[in-house]
């Protein structure tokens, strides 16, 4: 067995720092680099890429929405056209980083907001997939397990890393607990570690009420934006490893 460990890197801002990077790409196998709507610019787009690439960690893409102010977690009213759009620029941004380094983009992720719709909005989902049809087709798109976007991509012959979540909790309709109601967050790593081997082993998860789903489980989002955090990531690879399944990206799977 394998997976995939994933967190989103990249997302200071000028003079303002957030998150541990260089921490995290100790642990984690692919990174979501923000593309300077939500967080990051493009000073820190390199720095992040070419960090990537000494640690050995692929590269992913995290559009948001232009929302600096709301870190990109508040819902907007868009068009599919804006939609669209909004992907295709700043994935195009971050592709040239990429391309400088000589680092292979892996994957598209939609942060915040933008990957919450895209979940559940099909026209929105609809536009952004044509816009990643259009522009790069050969690179995967990393979105919630179950959801419309991933099945919609699947459909369309794209690839696909169908994603769970470390210290989040589902509901039945395999979506995440909103983040200000009960059961929303898992604090304690071991049962973290507990969800996330039934989810690889078993294609199951606990939900909120105590249903058990089905699941999909290619890539784990992990988080380590303070040393608690870090050390609950860190906790969780230790655990994958020692339950013999590798942990690893997707570059040279195929």
């Amino acid at each position: 067995m394998r997976i995939d460990l994933n967190s989103d890197l990249g997302e200071s801002f000028g003079n303002y720092t957030l998150g541990m990077d260089s921490e995290v790409l100790k642990q984690v196998t692919s990174a979501n680099v923000a593309c300077g709507w939500h967080a990051g610019d493009p000073l820190i787009m390199e720095k992040t890429v070419r960090l990537c690439k000494e640690r050995g960690v692929a590269v992913g893409a995290h559009p948001g929405y232009p929302d600096l102010m709301g870190f990109g977690r508040r819902k907007l009213d868009v068009t599919p056209d804006e939609a669209r759009t909004y992907m295709q620029y700043q994935v195009g941004a971050l592709s040239a980083f990429c391309a400088a380094a000589d680092v292979p983009l892996q994957h598209i992720k939609l942060h915040g907001a933008f990957y919450n719709t895209a979940c559940v909005e099909p026209r929105l989902a609809d536009a952004v997939l044509d816009g990643i049809e259009a522009m790069n087709p050969g690179v995967y798109i990393m979105a919630l397990s179950g959801s419309y976007i991933a099945t919609k991509a699947k459909q369309r012959g794209l690839k696909v890393i169908q994603e769970v979540f470390a210290d989040r909790g589902y509901t039945e309709q395999g979506t995440l607990v909103p983040r200000n109601q009960e059961g929303a967050f898992i604090k304690d790593p071991q049962e973290a570690l507990e969800r996330i081997l039934q989810m690889i082993q078993k294609g199951t998860v606990v939900t909120n009420t105590g249903k058990e789903i089905e699941i999909v489980a290619d890539s784990v989002c992990v988080h380590g934006d303070n040393p608690s955090a870090l050390a609950f990531t860190a906790t969780i690879r230790e655990g994958l490893e020692k339950a013999g399944i590798e942990v690893c990206h997707f570059i040279g799977r195929d």
